[in-house]
């Protein structure tokens, strides 16, 4: 373990949440709110801690997988604790363990909430609390390196440990123009969002916190009865149709920018994504229509809830936990299989999928006739046994962590009811946000105890992080030398 340069990234890291914390710093001011000192304290003790980074440069400045998934899990979790204060020191969330679940809930982009009212935080809480969420959304380390080229070296199995998916690729040559090219339109499609909230008649400032909890796929709305607060159908379908295209993989934007687009037409993951987003809707449509009285209302709200669970954001139009089981189901199932790789949405991801059901497959055929040579392929390409071996791996650890996660409140018994407590371990897993029962579209997460909030901190985290960095944190050999 190369603890120096590990050292040496995440103080850099520290700085540049400093800066970032200096918007709604700024936002505070403009407002004349009494908030500064919320923003100040946090910003003047990362500049403290983390400015010994930029002089104290390492000789071995090498760093392998392993110190790649300690710094991307170490800065995540460093991130959450000090993102914590400014809810802390303002008085919008006086304890530190429900401050630290929110903040952990807006950077993994679950969207997952503690408070009971929303629209009395100051403007420039309310900010920071949607900005945590575009700022997990494509993720630390690829804001980092967008900004800081020097951090192009070595970094590359952090940058691989923090994208989605169970592969990840460089769009150019090197890893810095990548991370500028995805944050690009990034920040483009943001801006999109926001003009065409802004024609709904969104107030500007309503605008800029739904779009980045948008793009980030968090669902951190600034509203107490989330987007159902505008009672536009306008707005409504704007923000459905924004979760779907944040769902995708940024890849295929990448690929409009350069005319390629025959290669998205043959993209699998993605015609899976979208069959799937449209049968789900049609199926929820026929199942709720006489809940809703016509067909019309009936899509609006299948539409938003599918693609508001399916892309992981968690928005909510509607309570959904009153409609009959069969809509619970299949949303609970587009929940869990989430949006593509490469994109700012959770879940298993789309490519899981289709890799678990082909190797199955395979392996069913493999049985019938042993001496048969099948061949597992992913956008027509032969996947290697290790890459299968990978996301079988995955799948198990994530069904074992939903499993463990839901015992363990159980019988902590918090919360009690046994739906409540599986759906929330499955929305942290999946960092979605609402699930069913006491956790549900109408309900918070503020009656768990603070063992609860800290255990499903801890499975948010490894959901965001797609679980193997938060193992290799928590592993013992880890931290020895040899």
């Amino acid at each position: 373990m190369n603890f120096k340069m590990v050292f040496n990234v995440l103080g850099k890291l520290l700085l540049v949440e400093a800066a970032l914390l200096c918007l709604p710093l700024a936002l505070g001011l403009l407002y004349g709110e009494e908030t500064y000192l919320s923003f100040l304290i946090p910003i003047v003790s990362l500049l403290f801690v983390g400015m010994p980074a930029l002089f104290l440069k390492p000789k071995d400045t090498a760093i392998y997988e392993k110190e790649g998934f300690v710094i991307v899990a170490f800065a995540w979790v460093i991130m959450s604790a000090i993102g914590a204060l400014p809810f802390v020191i303002s008085g919008a969330i006086p304890n530190y363990i429900d401050a630290f679940f929110e903040s952990v809930s807006g950077f993994t982009t679950t969207g997952s909430s503690i408070l009971n009212d929303i629209e009395a935080l100051p403007k420039s809480i309310l900010f920071w609390r949607s900005f945590t969420n575009w700022i997990g959304g494509m993720g630390v380390l690829v804001f980092a390196l967008a900004i800081m080229p020097e951090f192009n070296s070595g970094l590359m199995h952090a940058f691989r440990a923090e994208t989605t998916g169970p592969t990840s690729g460089k769009l150019v040559s090197k890893m810095t123009f990548t991370a500028r090219i995805l944050y690009g339109i990034y920040i483009a499609l943001t801006l999109i969002e926001t003009v065409f909230l802004l024609a709904g008649k969104m107030p500007l400032f309503d605008s800029i916190c739904h779009a980045m909890a948008t793009a980030g796929t968090g669902g951190f709305s600034i509203k107490n009865a989330s987007i159902a607060a505008y009672g536009s159908t306008y707005i409504e379908m704007v923000i459905a149709v924004f979760m779907f295209l944040f769902g995708i993989n940024f890849n295929m934007f990448y690929l409009i920018l350069i005319g390629q687009f025959g290669r998205i037409f043959k993209n699998e993951e993605l015609r899976v994504y979208f069959i799937t987003t449209v049968v789900a809707t049609i199926v929820i449509a026929i199942n709720i229509v006489e809940q809703c009285g016509d067909f019309g209302q009936a899509i609006r709200y299948s539409f938003f809830q599918v693609t508001s669970l399916g892309s992981s954001t968690g928005f909510v139009t509607a309570d959904y936990d009153q409609w009959p089981t069969l809509s619970k189901i299949i949303l609970l199932c587009v929940m869990s299989i989430g949006g593509c790789a490469g994109s700012t949405g959770g879940g298993l991801k789309v490519s899981r999928l289709i890799i678990l059901v082909k190797s199955s497959y395979a392996d069913g055929r493999k049985m019938v006739r042993p001496r048969s040579v099948i061949t597992v392929k992913s956008e027509g390409q032969p996947l290697q046994s290790q890459v299968i071996r990978n996301v079988r791996n995955f799948f198990v650890i994530a069904v074992g962590i939903v499993f463990v996660c839901t015992i363990l409140i159980s019988i902590e018994g918090s919360n009690g009811d046994v739906l409540t407590n599986f759906t929330a371990s499955l929305s942290a897993i999946n960092n979605t946000g609402p699930g069913l029962g006491g956790v549900g579209p109408v309900q918070n997460y503020s009656g768990y105890s603070y063992f609860a909030k800290i255990l499903l901190s801890i499975v948010m985290l490894a959901g965001r992080l797609e679980i193997f960095p938060m193992l290799v944190l928590f592993s013992p050999t880890t931290w020895k030398r040899r």
